[in-house]
């Protein structure tokens, strides 16, 4: 018998359990956002991709060298499904763990995770401070200057496109739509 999917609310109950950082806690429910917009484009469930965007970070405050390790554990303890448990892992691919993405959930949060850190600082430096206006031409602007929220890597974004099997430049436009979508939630109105 498979695992009932916890409810948003009751991940991220768990989520605010392990992260007071604010920082952590808006790219949480950004990457749930742009992950509930992509289950649309690939056939997933809405609630599933969202959930899992919004706890794939759960273990980096409290235990950055253990990342997605300790969250397995919490995971596991907390009696989540196994493909929950499998996709957050698989999102440190190459960095934390070995667990390759293989479905398009696991592949879409790999993709997009440091994407949304890319286009929220692209956001912030425009008059406006916000993602509503934010244009493609902007983000591919600002993604050529590596000296640009150089805290991301743009060599696991390519990879995640590649992966999905989608054009970049059409990653990071549904990355800006699905971003919108939450942008009051993440301070990017």
């Amino acid at each position: 018998m498979e695992t009932k999917i916890p409810t948003r609310e009751e991940a991220l109950d768990l989520l605010k359990r392990y992260n007071k950082s604010e920082a952590l806690i808006t790219h949480a429910l950004a990457v749930e956002g742009v992950m509930r917009h992509l289950a649309s484009r690939y056939g997933g469930d809405p609630d599933e991709w969202g959930i899992v965007g919004l706890v794939h970070d759960l273990d980096y405050e409290q235990y950055p060298d253990q990342h997605c390790h300790k969250s397995r554990e919490i995971l596991e303890e907390e009696g989540w499904p196994e493909s929950c448990v499998r996709a957050v892992m698989s999102h440190g691919w190459g960095i934390f763990t070995d667990v390759e993405p293989k479905s398009d959930l696991e592949k879409a949060l790999y993709a997009v995770d440091e994407l949304t850190g890319l286009v929220a600082a692209a956001a912030l430096v425009r008059p406006s401070r916000s993602v509503m206006d934010l244009t493609l031409s902007s983000v591919k602007k600002k993604w050529k200057d590596k000296r640009f929220a150089a805290g991301v890597d743009r060599e696991i974004i390519e990879k995640g496109a590649r992966l999905l099997n989608i054009d970049r430049d059409e990653l990071i436009s549904e990355t800006i739509e699905g971003m919108r979508k939450v942008a009051g939630s993440i301070g990017l109105e």
